[in-house]
Formats: structure tokens, C-alpha cells, sequence
């Protein structure tokens, strides 16, 4: 009798372990899959923030353009490099009188300069102005056009159509009568001159051989472009040097204003960053390349655009678009 109530305690407690063991696994297999369904949670809460992050950056780098007004920044009247770039641009169209004239709109805001439209437009987002290549810095952004770079290469090959040259005029008589301007002239056509001219951003032209100082003495005026004052100033530096009996005053008022100065004998040399207008030789004065350039169409840094066409710009400057999101 005790020995069968031993077996059959010994029979329970083997059953009480049995069920022990089985509700111990079931509790680690249930643990188990709770932590895969958690794992699986969090993989699946990852991919989706990695896809919502992908996302964003894709709509980020597919955002091409502002939504708000335009700001147009343009150079004054009698300004070569508005003459050039509304001729170019196509905002110079015929009026109902069929003459030619400037339709750049009247809420343009004018700048005398070319460091007054830079920095205009560096410190406005929403701004878009045109310079010389040969200005251009850092503080703001040239955009391409046509999908062409604005740069020495396309300006030379033809694919960037924003181009012009720099040029310089003078009344024959007066530089003749000036040995030291005359000089200078011949300094600028010459290796040296066209050597500073193209290390400095600009499109050289064929150059006349080597530079030999003459050793003269006196005094040369300059007035005019202030997108070729910048060159200028560092061929007559380069040119002092060479003949430091030289004086050299240069002003730079604008195209027009130099043009007029030249026609007048009120400056030796003039500047202008265009072609002279038939009626402007006639008058009297001898025209000379010294470089060609580009007008860069430039906007604020922020602006994410890169690349704008010839016929945005036209209808951007003549009022026809007035918003970063109506650009194609």
C-alpha cells in the first residue's frame, strides 16, 4: 500500500514537471514571437521613415523655382551693357511708330552699376539681373541660358548668345596729338595687354606682338563703361608699371556718357561695353575692339533655378511674367 502511494506521487510529480516544461516553452515561443512581430514593427516604421525622407529629398531636389514676384534689376539709360543685352534679349522691339525701343517695364529697379546690380541681387531671393562675365563673383549665381553655361569657352565657340564686345574710342586728331594715349593703345592691342585681358575672365582678341616701353611722359583721360573700368584698371596698372612717368585719370560713368565725353575732346579715350551707333562715328570718333564678354543673367544664390531661356528673360523684363512660377 505505501510502496503503490509512492509510485503514484512519483507519477504526479512527473506530470506536474511535464506541464511545467510545456508552459515554459509555449511562454518563450510566444516570447520569441512577439519580439520577431516587434522587430518586424520597427523594420517596417524604418523603411517607412527611410521612404518618407526619400521623399522629401527627391521633392526637394526636384523644387526648380520660387513661388513669388520677380524682382528686375536693370542698368540705367545710355548703360552699353543695357544697350547690348536688350538688343540681344529681344526686349528692344519695335513701338507703333515702328522705331526700335526698350521695353524693359517701368517698375524695373535701376542701378547705375555693375557692383549696384550685384548687389541688389545677392541681397534679394527673389531678384534677377544681367552683368559682365568678367564681374562676376561669388556673391550671386549666373544662370545658363538656352541650357548654355555663360562662359569663355561658349562665348567663344557661339553657343552662348549673350555676348559682346568692349570696346574703346577715341577722336584720331586728339589721340595723335598724345603720345602717351596713343601708347597705351598700342599696350592694349599688343601680347602683354590681351595676356592681362584673358587672365582676368575676359575673351581676348588677336593680339599685335610684343609691348616695348617708349619711355613717354604725360597724361591719358578715360571715361565711360563701368563693366570695361574694371579691365581698364588693371591694363593701366600693368601699363604704369612699364612707365611710371605716366599719369592716368578713369572714370567710369556709363557707355553713353563716355562716348560723349570722347565726341566732346573732353576725355582722351572713351569706354563702351557696345558697338557705336552709326550717327556716334559719324560724329567723329575711331572704334576699337580691346575684348568681347558676356552678359551674365544672374539671380540670388537661394534661387534654385540654374537655367532660364532667352524668351523667359525677354518676357520677364518686358512684363509679360512677373513670377518665378510661371518659368517653364
Amino acid at each position: 500500500m505505501t510502496t503503490r502511494k509512492i509510485t503514484l506521487s512519483a507519477a504526479a510529480l512527473l506530470m506536474v514537471a511535464a506541464l511545467a516544461g510545456c508552459s515554459g516553452n509555449t511562454s518563450s515561443t510566444s516570447s520569441t514571437s512577439s519580439s520577431a512581430a516587434e522587430a518586424g514593427s520597427s523594420a517596417a516604421d524604418t523603411s517607412a521613415a527611410d521612404s518618407s525622407a526619400a521623399d522629401s529629398t527627391a521633392s526637394d531636389s526636384t523644387a526648380s523655382k520660387l513661388d513669388t514676384d520677380i524682382t528686375v534689376v536693370s542698368r540705367e539709360d545710355g548703360s552699353g551693357t543695357r544697350g547690348a543685352f536688350v538688343e540681344l534679349m529681344g526686349i528692344e522691339q519695335q513701338n507703333e511708330a515702328g522705331e526700335k525701343e526698350d521695353m524693359t517695364r517701368g517698375d524695373a529697379e535701376i542701378s547705375n552699376s555693375t557692383n549696384g546690380v550685384m548687389m541688389s541681387v545677392a541681397g534679394n531671393v527673389d531678384a534677377i539681373g544681367y552683368i559682365s562675365l568678367g564681374s562676376l563673383n561669388d556673391t550671386v549665381k549666373a544662370l545658363d541660358v538656352n541650357g548654355v553655361e555663360c562662359s569663355v569657352a561658349d562665348i567663344k565657340s557661339g553657343d552662348y548668345v549673350v555676348a559682346r564686345p568692349f570696346n574703346v574710342c577715341y577722336q584720331q586728331a586728339k589721340l595723335d596729338g598724345n603720345a602717351a594715349a596713343k601708347d597705351l593703345i598700342a599696350f592694349i592691342e599688343s601680347d602683354d595687354g590681351q595676356k592681362i585681358i584673358a587672365d582676368n575672365g575676359y575673351i581676348a582678341i588677336d593680339s599685335t606682338g610684343a609691348y616695348a616701353p617708349s619711355g613717354v611722359t604725360g597724361a591719358i583721360s578715360l571715361n565711360g563703361s563701368t563693366s570695361v573700368g574694371p579691365i581698364m584698371e588693371k591694363l593701366c596698372e600693368a601699363y604704369k608699371a612699364l612707365n611710371p612717368d605716366v599719369s592716368i585719370d578713369i572714370q567710369q560713368t556709363g557707355s553713353g556718357a563716355g562716348i560723349t565725353s570722347a565726341t566732346e575732346g573732353t576725355c582722351d579715350i572713351g569706354m563702351s561695353s557696345r558697338e557705336l551707333k552709326q550717327e556716334e562715328l559719324d560724329a567723329g570718333l575711331t572704334e576699337m575692339k580691346i575684348a568681347d564678354d558676356g552678359i551674365a543673367v544672374i539671380v540670388n544664390l537661394e534661387n534654385p533655378i540654374e537655367n532660364i531661356t532667352s524668351d523667359e528673360v525677354m518676357k520677364i523684363y518686358t512684363g509679360e511674367i512677373n513670377n518665378w512660377s510661371e518659368l517653364g
